[in-house]
């Protein structure tokens, strides 16, 4: 093959023609998200529970040359998400990426008994991937289309540290959720996979690392937490429908080397 054009990056990544949504995309990594896909040609749908920041973000997108609409919903309710696929199909086409970003992670021991911050948790953090990822592969199946669904899982989904045993929890099933997507909607053309990271300072736990933040990066093996964008290349690689085409049921960790750590050694 003599054509070094279809080699090129730039081709790999191309997103155009796609249709992102993007929950939990008002703040934190979702926003990076969603400007990174708008960047490399996806059309965008913000998903997220305050509509103010979905606007300023789609503003922000369209000022670049990008197409974003905002739509107001929360994960956990399975008719809000429906209407907002409904607007997306109507506004941009059928959602061929699906970024099931959204999360909450509450401090909080087992034996503390919080049964109502344990639902919750497993509430957003697991059941709302589900219910969005089915209905994201029903619609890309329903449409003719080929598509991409993405889970945030987390380095927790591996282990378990102090005070987080329901978020651990939620994201090792994120996880297994994931195998599970992967293999049962490869014979729909939609590929499931999911990015794990380590540590990135966002709205959720930026004053926790602060705190005690010096301590536990120099335990990294990359001694430092992860930056913005550092999760763009993996993110890329899982939508993109020519550089991931052969991927799914897979998690990728992106967490300096965090996980490789043996505790007590």
């Amino acid at each position: 093959m003599n054509d070094l054009s279809a080699m090129r990056a730039g081709h790999l990544f191309d997103l155009t023609g796609e249709v992102a949504l993007v929950t939990g995309a008002s703040s934190g990594l979702g926003r990076r998200f969603a400007r990174v896909l708008a960047a490399n040609g996806a059309k965008l749908a913000l998903v997220a529970r305050r509509k103010e920041r979905l606007e300023q973000l789609a503003d922000e997108i369209a000022v670049a040359g990008g197409h974003a609409i905002a739509l107001e919903a929360d994960v956990v309710d399975d008719e809000a998400m429906k209407r907002a696929f409904d607007s997306a199909e109507r506004d941009l086409g059928v959602v061929t990426i699906c970024v099931n970003n959204a999360g909450v992670s509450r401090a909080s021991r087992l034996t503390d008994a919080d049964a109502k911050g344990w639902r919750e948790t497993m509430a957003i953090n697991l059941d709302s991937v589900w219910s969005v990822g089915v209905m994201a592969a029903q619609r890309m199946s329903a449409g003719g289309r080929k598509g991409s669904i993405i889970n945030m899982a987390s380095i927790l989904s591996y282990g378990v540290g102090r005070s987080n045993g329901a978020y651990a929890v939620s994201k090792a099933g994120v996880m297994q959720l994931t195998k599970a997507m992967g293999f049962e909607f490869a014979r729909l053309g939609v590929r499931a996979n999911a990015i794990a990271p380590g540590y990135f300072s966002t709205e959720m736990n930026a004053d926790w690392l602060a705190g005690g933040g010096a301590e536990m990066a120099r335990s990294i093996p990359m001694r430092r937490f992860g930056a913005e964008g550092e999760l763009d290349g993996v993110l890329l690689l899982l939508a993109a429908p020519k550089a991931g085409s052969y991927i799914t049921g897979a998690t990728y960790l992106v967490d300096g080397g965090h996980t490789l750590q043996v505790a007590g050694v």
